[in-house]
């Protein structure tokens, strides 16, 4: 999710002794690290004109309070991913090699090691970027450097629907599909809600969380009731009072898009005072892991994804590719990959490789980033999430479907998954190219399939 930088600075999420080691080191060496092929090539015949390797930035989360939930699972899936790929040809015959640098930066140095990355580097592009501030700050550098740029995870909606570029692409769906898709399913599973209460961090990315919900929520329930909005600061991880103002509003909902530790400490401390049983919560994303909950997650606790990014849905045993990425992840790490940051950068991956492919067979050679771009524009490729269109931002956003359940403790899986799933389609969800989220909304939501 969108993170300020000051606050990586203050708090370092838990995400376990080894990977903490890790992070240590890569955080003090200050410099890019290449993350070298391990494996050989299949022996499938290289394009005309193509190098040894395409070398691929890396920008993720390695510290910081991000790093646990998104960065480090990002970067594991990216080297998991790239494995695979270089094992079946790479891109065209190139092996592909990752510079992976941390995000845990000041928003100002994310220009210094962008430019660090092209200049020095000397990257073929960059796939990069949880922070939507990061987002916002990189884009129109990587214009100025003619940098190939594909945001992975970030989720304003403001990167395409304020600006217009050329190098910089994003293969992951904005936020409006979070709040769009929570009120859409609130109104489903609760249809005669009368009473909502907002409780998100005081910050851009809790503040637009809340209005794209709260919009979304009136136009579809117009005579719904806010009873409070309450906003405590980033990673205040106490939520006594805020606990103790719900519990004697009692509202319906609470809707919230807390993720880290403030998901984590809200979730026990919540389940402690017998929230959960008093109220229903509505996450608009999977801010930590479910699987480390184990049996302590409370039932009924409504959560989202971005995008089809649940290790049940797409079913793998319709999609090929997801059977196989779960597998491999768990394989290396011994738990399933996360929604967001691990789902969300092999998109971005098989997006680079299909626009490649694409530019490939256009061109019958090696393609200059020019043919890359032309190919990437409202291409349609294939993932562990399932197809991806880059159908927006006049053809540099993807667009996803949002995915709504409901906890439910599974014996069998050691952890909740996910129950009443609901996907609602691309085109009910993501506003028509062209135009921004929040006037869709006030719109009410025209041409809207549903």
């Amino acid at each position: 999710m969108e993170v300020p930088m000051a606050a990586f600075l203050r708090r370092l999420f838990p995400f376990g002794l080894k990977a903490l080691v890790l992070v240590g080191i890569l955080a003090a060496a200050c410099a890019p690290t290449p993350a070298a092929p391990t494996q050989q090539p299949s022996g499938r015949q290289a394009v005309p004109g193509a190098p040894s390797e395409i070398k691929i930035g890396l920008v993720t989360f390695l510290s910081g309070a991000a790093s646990g939930p998104f960065g480090i699972p990002a970067r594991n899936a990216a080297e998991v991913w790239v494995d695979k790929l270089n094992r079946e040809g790479g891109i065209g015959g190139a092996q592909i090699k990752l510079v992976v640098v941390d995000e845990n930066v000041p928003t100002d140095q994310q220009v210094v090691q962008l430019r660090r990355l092209a200049l020095d580097e000397k990257v073929d592009l960059v796939i990069g970027y949880i922070s939507s501030a990061n987002c916002l700050a990189v884009a129109p550098v990587a214009e100025e450097l003619k940098l190939l740029t594909v945001l992975f995870d970030c989720g304003t909606n403001q990167v395409f629907e304020e600006a217009k570029y050329k190098y910089v692409f994003r293969t992951a769906a904005h936020t409006g599909i979070d709040g769009i898709g929570a009120a859409r399913y609130l109104v489903m599973v609760k249809p005669e809600v009368k009473s909502v209460a907002g409780l998100n961090q005081d910050y851009a990315w809790g503040r637009d969380s809340w209005e794209i919900f709260i919009r979304a929520l009136r136009k579809l329930k117009p005579d719904v009731q806010v009873v409070d909005t309450l906003w405590p600061r980033l990673q205040q991880n106490e939520f006594s009072g805020e606990i103790s103002k719900l519990l004697s509003l009692r509202p319906e909902v609470v809707f919230t898009s807390f993720w880290g530790g403030d998901f984590v400490s809200f979730i026990n401390q919540g389940r402690a005072r017998g929230v959960f049983e008093q109220m229903t919560i509505l996450f608009n994303n999977d801010g930590a892991n479910i699987e480390e909950f184990g049996k302590d997650l409370p039932d009924g606790i409504i959560i989202g994804f971005r995008g089809p990014h649940w290790i049940e849905y797409p079913d793998p045993k319709e999609n090929p590719l997801q059977k196989e990425f779960v597998d491999l992840y768990r394989a290396k790490y011994g738990k399933y990959p996360m929604p967001h940051g691990s789902y969300h950068v092999v998109q971005a991956l098989q997006g680079v490789k299909a626009a490649y492919e694409k530019a490939i067979k256009d061109t019958g050679r090696w393609p200059s980033i020019d043919d890359v771009i032309k190919a990437f524009e409202y291409l349609e490729f294939d993932t562990p999430s399932g197809r991806i269109a880059m159908a927006i931002g006049y053809g540099h956003q993807a667009v996803e479907p949002a995915v709504y359940g409901v906890t439910k403790f599974d014996p069998q899986l050691g952890f909740s998954r996910l129950d009443r799933i609901k996907v609602f389609p691309v085109k009910c969800v993501n506003p028509p190219d062209g135009v921004k989220t929040l006037d869709w909304i006030e719109q009410g939501f025209p041409g809207a399939q549903c």
